[in-house]
């Protein structure tokens, strides 16, 4: 039982997140393509978290590192450095290797999607994809406890 003092009226896990960590709770997006950077920050500052941009796999990994985000988005096609470098690299750096990392890809074949969760991301969704279901995954990965805690 959560006490809900009656002149906050509901609380739920994206306040309360905002709050305890002062606003920041950060949320990495990688990706190339500006339209879809745009679209992806959106989808982030509607569930309360505070977007940072990269827009290749080897800014994505300066970022991750300067900005110590608690997820990352990341795209896999990219220049510079694609998604399936960044991840393993994000994963070898002792200041990276747990945050987790949600592939953001137009893959669709299994043995592609495959390579993503080898590659280290803990997980993917494919475009197109609903702003519901990113939302979904994005609070799976950062609240996975929510649910059992009454917060949805």
């Amino acid at each position: 039982m959560i006490f809900n003092p009656p002149h906050l009226g509901v609380l739920n896990i994206e306040a309360i997140a905002t709050v305890i960590n002062g606003g920041q709770m950060k949320v990495l997006i990688v990706e190339d393509n500006s339209d879809m950077r745009d679209l992806l920050c959106l989808i982030v500052e509607r569930i309360y978290y505070v977007p940072v941009l990269a827009c290749h796999g080897k800014e994505g990994l300066e970022k991750a590192i300067s900005e110590k985000p608690q997820l990352i988005l990341l795209d896999m096609r990219m220049p510079v450095m694609d998604g399936w470098e960044a991840a393993r690299a994000l994963r070898a750096n002792p200041d990276t290797k747990n945050i987790p990392i949600l592939a953001t890809t137009a893959l669709f074949r299994p043995h592609e999607l495959k390579t993503c969760l080898e590659a280290g991301c803990n997980g993917y969704i494919v475009k197109p994809f609903s702003c519901l279901d990113l939302q979904t995954q994005i609070r799976e990965l950062l609240e996975p406890n929510s649910e059992q805690l009454g917060f949805n």
